[in-house]
């Protein structure tokens, strides 16, 4: 669909709309997903269109690798007058969560310990650990002047983190299909004390964040001009045994998008950064990606879905990091069913992420403990990588929208290095834009 114009009545929507569909997709990190998800959005008397007043958005799934999602999302303009109000409760829980070891390049990823085809096979999930998050959280967000806003929020994060349950994920599944039961890379890294052993107790984070934003965009779904742009800051709190993992983190974000001559081919491109000012985290935490306003349940920093698509979901996990999304959107047909307005839409895109502030890893006590276990640091560390060499990934999507905001999105991308995936490509079928 092309750029709808505000007096067109005949492309605007009133009232109630919905749309339902069985939550089945695919991502190269979860698997096959099953489920359903429906988003409702409601636009008034039109005036507004395609930008609605209130979004309600439930979702519930499983997927084939051991991993859910149990979602309900509220967005609304109009609920208070003079604020944008947005709550998200989720709880997404993982038998088997990417972990490939600290600071990109330095870290070594064997995909032949993977593939049960190969004469040095450890498992599948050798690169996996387990993992699930609760996360509630409410932000505000209001005028200051025109396009510039205040923004202000708080919420909850809760994390159990542990090692594969490698008999559950065995129990019912043939000889041929069980696990081996040995170590993972999680394992070795809490035997190194590269990971403490309290980071393997339930912790609950409440944290506060407050910044400001610009916001010229045209609309907010699939923008053909604009920029967003916005800088906070987010205070997370800890307590008893993790209580030292209170932290202070910076995070600027800037996105802008270009008409090429007509609404229907734009140039939107992504620049963010992640930094911790003061005090530490979690592992975990180290691959969480703040934001001050959730739009997707998932917010991994550096590789995946969200963020690098293409490379394997936390290949780089680190204490600060940067990330650039560039891509080039074109409209290609537009359709009417009913009373329902459609476009499909394309998107070749380039990713890049890289460290900043690398995870503090001392080389010479990782060797000795590495050594005491019977293994070759070499084969888990490259120390004499370049640390700050940026990741990077291309591909090209296929989006089909409804009504301008329910979108369904497939992302097909490749890693532009070996060492950054075990699959030579990776598809995504996810909803929305990634920004």
């Amino acid at each position: 669909m092309s750029a709808v114009s505000a007096g067109a009545q005949s492309e605007s929507k009133t009232g109630w709309t919905f749309g339902l569909l069985p939550s089945v997709a695919y991502d190269a990190d979860l698997g096959f997903q099953y489920g359903a998800l429906t988003n409702i959005y409601y636009y008034g008397d039109g005036s507004t269109y395609p930008e609605y007043l209130h979004s309600i958005y439930l979702e519930a799934n499983r997927t084939t690798k051991k991993s859910g999602l149990f979602r309900l999302n509220f967005d609304s303009r109009a609920l208070v007058p003079g604020l944008h109000v947005s709550a998200d409760i989720s709880y997404m829980p993982e038998e088997m969560y990417d972990f490939s070891g600290f600071n990109g390049h330095q870290a070594v990823v064997n995909s032949d310990w993977t593939d049960d085809g190969s004469s040095i096979y450890r498992s599948r999930a050798f690169y996996k650990y387990y993992h699930d998050l609760f996360r509630t959280t409410t932000d505000l967000q209001g005028v200051i002047s025109d396009k510039f806003k205040w923004n202000a929020g708080a919420g909850v994060l809760v994390f159990n983190a542990g090692s594969v349950n490698i008999d559950k994920l065995n129990r019912g599944q043939s000889d041929d299909k069980k696990l081996p039961d040995t170590d993972c890379l999680f394992d070795k890294y809490l035997q190194w004390g590269l990971i403490d052993s309290c980071e393997t107790k339930t912790g609950a984070f409440p944290y506060i964040h407050g910044g400001v934003s610009f916001d010229s965009r045209n609309q907010t779904a699939a923008p053909s001009s604009g920029i967003w742009a916005d800088a906070f800051v987010t205070y997370t709190a800890a307590f008893g045994d993790l209580k030292r993992f209170n932290s202070l983190k910076l995070n600027a974000d800037f996105r802008h998008y270009m008409a090429l001559g007509t609404p229907v081919a734009v140039l939107a491109y992504r620049l963010t950064v992640q930094l911790t000012m003061a005090g530490q985290t979690p592992f975990y935490m180290a691959s969480y990606h703040n934001v001050l306003n959730l739009k997707r349940a998932y917010y991994e920093s550096l590789g995946g879905s969200s963020s690098l698509r293409g490379i394997t979901r936390n290949r780089i996990i680190s204490d600060g990091f940067a990330l650039a999304n560039i891509e080039l959107r074109l409209r290609i047909a537009k359709f009417d069913i009913g009373s329902h307005h459609f476009y499909v839409a394309t998107n070749p895109f380039v990713d890049a992420g890289m460290v900043l502030q690398p995870a503090d890893i001392d080389e010479q006590q990782v060797r000795i403990a590495v050594a005491s276990t019977g293994e070759k640091a070499d084969d888990y560390f490259d120390f004499s990588s370049n640390v700050y060499r940026p990741h990077l990934s291309g591909g090209v999507g296929l989006k089909v929208a409804m009504n301008e905001n329910f979108i369904l999105s497939v992302d097909w991308a490749t890693p532009f290095s070996a060492n950054d995936s075990d699959k030579k490509s990776n598809v995504y079928v996810k909803m929305g834009y990634l920004f």
